[in-house]
């Protein structure tokens, strides 16, 4: 499935559109080049979570994980960008949250092979400036569901 994004507030928006199709244990796997706007659409995601306004979700390029609690939701964001070696996983909590009560957003997901079988994997498009194309696929039937659930709130 594909989502075409205009402006930032339309992928902010579809990430919100998530938040508000979660359920625990869901992951998220965003992938796209730098500055595709993987973080804009986790910031939606998070409000989507009903995080609070004044929690600022910011990308973890550098804490690796953040965690964001005080929605519907706790919200585990993460950033493999910067490891260096796979190994580097099993030190920032990553495969804790996975499976938790939680939802698992996980920026630059290609880097190494940490996706569970199930989840949503969301590649980002930069078509022009304003606009990007949001690539969708659902690996597993409980994916398969929230794809399901997120495309029919946006109708």
């Amino acid at each position: 499935m594909t989502f075409t994004a205009t402006s930032e507030e339309e992928t902010f928006a579809l990430g919100r559109a998530l938040g508000g199709a979660v359920e625990a244990g869901d992951v998220v796997g965003l992938t796209g080049d730098l500055g595709a706007g993987k973080t804009l659409f986790v910031q939606g995601l998070a409000r989507g979570l009903n995080v609070p306004d004044t929690v600022r979700v910011v990308s973890p390029t550098f804490t690796l994980v953040n965690e964001y609690p005080g929605g519907r939701l706790p919200l585990h964001h993460a950033d493999l960008y910067r490891l260096e070696d796979e190994g580097e996983l099993d030190h920032i909590g990553l495969y804790d949250a996975m499976g938790g009560p939680g939802v698992v957003a996980v920026e630059w997901a290609d880097r190494f092979d940490v996706m569970p079988r199930d989840c949503l994997a969301i590649r980002i498009e930069v078509v022009d400036d304003a606009t990007r194309r949001l690539h969708v696929s659902a690996r597993g039937k409980r994916s398969e569901g929230l794809l399901s659930r997120w495309s029919s709130s946006r109708s």
